[in-house]
């Protein structure tokens, strides 16, 4: 099968497309042709091994992992003897992470991987822009324990993360403000934002504070600021944030300025299946910027890796 593999880390040109062996399920595993696949920010950071300290994880000097993609979107080809909640034949989407391997015509992945059946709604190319940004939003919200009628604050609101993050904290009833450039503000609207905020004509952080919750999607916007847009015992939401901002968060939680959330999401099959229902109700769109052939996906990093892109980049595989 095709497969874009890296041996090192760097550049996007580490990247190449080669052909190697096509995998074999195991007794608790599926094999899933994938249709699309996804270049988020997790693929381009660990393709870069940025931060250094993920070469702990994954590879010191070269990747142990050999073929990036964290997410897919695809049918079921074959299933292992013990396997039980999925068939040939099934339209799927989901994570592959840890394992990875989503840069390629087919992944085995265990059948406890957080999978979902695809949406009846949605082609596989919008079922694959779902799970990164649809997942990480989910997992934080939650942790904040968004209620309804609670002023929230999504800033990166046109990211794969922040897209998300509009939809579903609008979905759990929450007054939704974004946050954006100038380019993206119509975009950020049509998802249902109840405000949207550009950062280049406003500054968010107004004295006093008006919202309940603020989740920061990019890493961008100082903690500091954050927290000046809380009102009291607000909860800041850093969920890109580097070991620098999450010092500055856990200091902000120890001096009681406000509930800091930081750390890294949690993929599970209920949160893949979470994200089915609300596209199913027509409560979830995939936002896409572009698209590019696994052929080159070397292109497809490369504007990732500039920080500007909308939504989401798909791979069609």
């Amino acid at each position: 099968m095709k497969a874009a593999v890296y041996a090192k880390y760097g550049a996007p040109e580490v990247l190449q497309i080669k052909t190697v062996a096509k995998p074999s399920p195991k007794d608790n595993e599926i094999l899933i042709k994938i249709h699309a696949t996804a270049v988020t920010s997790a693929d381009s950071r660990l393709r870069q091994a940025d931060p250094f300290a993920v070469r702990f994880v994954y590879g010191l000097f070269s990747p142990k992992k050999s073929v990036l993609g964290g997410v897919l979107s695809g049918v079921v080809e074959a299933v292992g003897k013990n396997v039980q909640q999925f068939k040939a034949g099934d339209a799927v989407f989901g994570s592959s992470f840890p394992h990875f391997g989503a840069y390629a015509e087919y992944v085995c992945l265990p059948e406890t991987a957080p999978l979902a059946i695809k949406p009846n709604n949605m082609s596989h190319e919008e079922a694959a822009a779902l799970p990164f940004g649809g997942m990480t939003a989910l997992h934080f919200l939650q942790k904040a324990n968004i209620r309804p009628g609670q002023k929230v604050l999504i800033y990166g609101a046109s990211g794969a993360v922040g897209t998300a993050a509009v939809q579903i904290a609008k979905y759990l009833g929450a007054e939704v403000t974004g946050v954006c450039s100038t380019a993206n503000v119509d975009m950020v609207k049509s998802l249902g934002a109840d405000a949207v905020i550009d950062y280049t004509q406003t500054d968010f952080a107004t004295p006093g504070g008006r919202y309940d919750v603020v989740y920061e999607t990019v890493n961008k916007a100082p903690v500091a600021a954050g927290l000046a847009a809380l009102r009291k015992n607000g909860t800041l939401i850093l969920g890109a944030a580097m070991p620098a901002e999450m010092l500055r968060g856990l200091w902000a939680n120890m001096t009681g300025r406000a509930k800091v959330v930081s750390g890294v999401a949690t993929e599970t099959a209920d949160a893949v299946a979470f994200l089915k229902k609300m596209a199913e109700e027509g409560r979830l769109k995939a936002v896409t910027d572009k698209k590019y052939p696994l052929e080159q996906i070397a292109r497809a990093h490369a504007h990732v890796d500039t920080g500007r892109k909308k939504g989401n980049v798909v791979i069609v595989v």
